[in-house]
């Protein structure tokens, strides 16, 4: 069995509850599971830290936001505290809002919403994205709101 759990980690990292779950699926009593699943983290073959981050690394480069990643490292078993330290620590690297914009452009292109019809269609797929609302609100001002003129 731990041979099967190095093939999955050699694969790509796995957070200890993805592990887990495939290693009991796969018919392996739950208490060997737990007994190669702490000689791996204890070996540092397996870490949940190093998980969190390469996968909202890779989540971030594909346009996501901090709101959904954090639903889906949460879904693979990665504490809540460890989730807002890491989406924290990445959010200082490169804000989110950048991340924003640059899904934004990449889907709809560098012009701002002509009309407010066309800013809740990128709105909705900005949120879909994971991005907080009062960020996406925030990056689709127009540029005469976000002045103050009229």
């Amino acid at each position: 069995m731990r041979a099967a759990a190095l093939r999955l980690l050699g694969r790509r990292e796995h957070s200890r509850e993805e592990l887990r779950r495939r290693l009991c699926r796969s018919g392996h009593p739950q208490a060997l599971v737990e007994r190669v699943l702490e000689a791996l983290a204890r070996e540092g073959l397996q870490d949940d830290r190093r998980f969190a981050e390469a996968y909202a690394r890779s989540r971030r480069e594909r346009g996501y936001g901090p709101l959904r990643v954090a639903v889906e490292l949460r879904q693979r078993g990665v504490a809540r505290e460890l989730v807002e330290r890491v989406l924290a620590e990445q959010g200082e690297e490169e804000p989110w809002g950048a991340v924003l914009e640059r899904a934004r452009r990449r889907r709809f292109g560098a012009a701002p919403p002509r009309d407010g019809a066309e800013r809740a269609r990128q709105a909705r797929f900005l949120q879909q994205r994971g991005f907080p609302l009062e960020q996406v609100l925030r990056a689709l001002e127009a540029p005469e709101e976000a002045s103050g003129e009229t």
